[in-house]
């Protein structure tokens, strides 16, 4: 029997029609449907995708819980539970779609169980999604970078001692629960500040000054940093 294909499907940050054609063509063709948690339906990933795809109400859904944990042992045991939930189906002939917020590609849980998958000797495809920042910043109405400008990418609550000093634009992500802290390096920093919370959802909400940004922001925290405020235009 032919194998079936594990999809990652980046879904996008929480714009059901930030979906693109491809991510949703391959969710409806697919047998199963995945998400890193222990109830599918209650996941952001899935109340997104299933906005623009409502055929998703009807698939097989397999929860593929991914509790946030620090220990590597107990990390690697979750991945590779889940990635042999998945293999179960793929032996079968049935393709899963594994759903991600934003791009699978960046800090998702799909890179893990990609990886375990394909090393027991299934097929794997990689669907993009618009990220968080990417969007974030459509929000703010603003560029990300310009010209020779280079971009950095940091998951401040995993890097609160990062400092700010080399050129160029920052993304700080997964900032929510370390928000006092990245804000006392913010403040420091004397650089431009804007903030987009829950990007594309309905609780979603804009600030455009480090002085607008509450301390108690929630996980889906996005933070753009840009020039000093002293720089010349």
């Amino acid at each position: 029997m032919v194998k079936g294909i594990l999809y990652g499907i980046g879904v996008g940050p929480g714009d059901p029609e930030l979906l693109t054609l491809k991510a949703v063509r391959i969710i409806e063709e697919s047998a199963v449907c995945a998400v890193p948690g222990a109830d599918v339906e209650k996941t952001a990933a899935y109340r997104i995708a299933v906005q623009a795809v409502p055929g998703l109400r009807e698939k097989k859904l397999l929860p593929v819980p991914m509790p946030m944990v620090m220990d590597k042992r107990e990390q690697q045991r979750y991945h590779e539970e889940g990635a042999k939930q998945i293999e179960a189906y793929l032996v079968r002939g049935e393709s899963v779609a594994f759903l991600t917020l934003g791009d699978p590609t960046v800090y998702s849980t799909f890179s893990y169980i990609r990886d375990l998958v394909e090393r027991d000797g299934c097929e794997t495809e990689t669907v993009a999604g618009i990220t968080s920042f990417c969007a974030a910043a459509a929000r703010l109405n603003m560029s990300l970078a310009k010209w020779n400008e280079p971009l950095h990418i940091i998951p401040a609550a995993h890097r609160p001692d990062i400092r700010l000093e080399e050129p160029g634009n920052y993304i700080l992500m997964k900032s929510g629960s370390k928000l006092g802290q990245v804000k006392e390096l913010l403040r420091k920093s004397k650089r431009e500040v804007a903030m987009v919370e829950n990007c594309g959802m309905e609780q979603e909400r804009i600030y455009r000054s480090l002085e607008e940004i509450p301390d108690d922001a929630g996980y889906y925290s996005l933070i753009i940093v840009g020039k000093r405020r002293e720089d010349d235009d």
